[in-house]
């Protein structure tokens, strides 16, 4: 089992920019592909981002391609959300997921079934 940990959320100005990591430990990180989700109020749990285990490729939300970049360092058992040009409808409770599945090359990861394990959450709010 693999346990996760966010950070770097916080207010931030639309237009502006945040980062958020999220720290593994309990198993080699490695062994799982990673990605981000978010939830605003009284709205489902959404995909996010999503990468490979070697870091290889990455997967967006249409909502967020070109502004998000997920990226990850398995060094340092983290990945992160870079996001920029934020909207006051990113605002949500943002989560670190790890899957256990191997992706094929045409399979999109954006099904919360897809993750096996859930950081706490990490507040990301965007003033207009």
């Amino acid at each position: 089992q693999v346990q996760l940990v966010e950070s770097g959320g916080g207010l931030v100005q639309a237009g502006g920019s945040l980062r958020l990591s999220c720290a593994a430990s309990g198993r080699t990180f490695s062994n799982y592909a990673m990605g981000w989700f978010r939830q605003a109020p009284g709205k489902e749990r959404e995909f996010v981002a999503a990468i490979t285990r070697s870091g290889g490729k990455t997967y967006y939300a249409e909502s967020v391609k070109g502004r998000f970049t997920i990226s990850r360092d398995n060094a340092k058992n983290t990945v992160y959300l870079q996001m920029n040009s934020l909207k006051p409808e990113d605002a949500a409770v943002y989560y670190c997921t790890a899957s256990t599945m191997y992706w094929s090359d045409s399979y999109y990861p954006g099904n919360r079934g897809d993750y096996a394990y859930w950081g706490q959450g990490t507040q990301v709010t965007v003033s207009s």
